[in-house]
């Protein structure tokens, strides 16, 4: 039997690391946050101590079954919740890393619950660690080979591949394409942002191409990884 000092200890605990990596997704305005975080970890250290304690036979203390049967349940079925947080936008998927800490919290909760807790101490500081520094390192690093063009243009036919064509003559590769803020215009008079993800050669010229993208017409304004370029550049 585990006593009621070790119960309420465990389910704290749960509730303060769930808490922490709650802290770090709400920071970032995810979709799940501290709430969602210290709740998943909490449910999962909970049905854990369930599958344990809840199931002995009241004379003996002869558990009845498997006490890995309920936990495992959680491990599926918290696929349920992770998928709320999944949104797909186009081709940009967005929500896996907070889906994918969900999945882990209710990890954690489960080793908090079975009692190892030098595991759901460990893997909290990984996570955390994953979720703040990670995510700098790729910002920094692993995301620069691909650039962001935003063009701000009237909504007429052919306006994007006139700009897809004038992105080839300076051997920029497209990745992606997004269109933003096209809702409530119609398509004579409206205004669209698009937002073009390419890879730009070693030798790229910006200045030369923002000359000529001024020259399209319709586009309004132009900015290359977040600077603007007038036409008078």
């Amino acid at each position: 039997m585990i006593s009621k000092v070790e119960i309420i200890g465990r389910l704290l605990l749960s509730a303060i690391v769930g808490g922490l990596i709650g802290v770090e997704r709400e920071a970032n305005n995810r979709p799940a946050g501290l709430r969602t975080h210290i709740l998943v970890t909490l449910g999962s250290t909970l049905i854990m101590l369930i599958s344990i304690d809840g199931f002995l036979k009241l004379n003996d203390s002869v558990p009845r079954g498997d006490p890995a049967r309920l936990a495992a349940q959680v491990v599926s079925g918290i696929g349920f919740l992770g998928a709320g947080t999944i949104m797909r936008t186009g081709n940009n998927i967005s929500g896996l890393t907070t889906a994918a800490s969900l999945w882990v919290c209710a990890g954690i909760g489960l080793a908090i619950g079975s009692g190892y807790y030098l595991g759901a101490v460990v893997t909290t500081v990984i996570v955390l660690t994953t979720l703040t520094s990670v995510g700098i390192f790729e910002n920094r690093i692993l995301v620069k080979k691909y650039k962001t063009i935003e063009v701000i243009a009237t909504n007429r036919p052919g306006i994007i591949g006139q700009i897809g064509v004038l992105f080839g003559k300076y051997y920029l590769s497209i990745k992606d394409i997004i269109i933003l803020n096209n809702s409530g215009y119609d398509e004579e008079s409206g205004i669209m942002e698009i937002r073009f993800i390419v890879k730009t050669p070693n030798n790229f010229n910006i200045s030369n191409l923002y000359k000529e993208i001024y020259q399209i017409h319709g586009v309004i304004s132009a900015n290359f990884e977040g600077n603007i370029v007038s036409d008078n550049n």
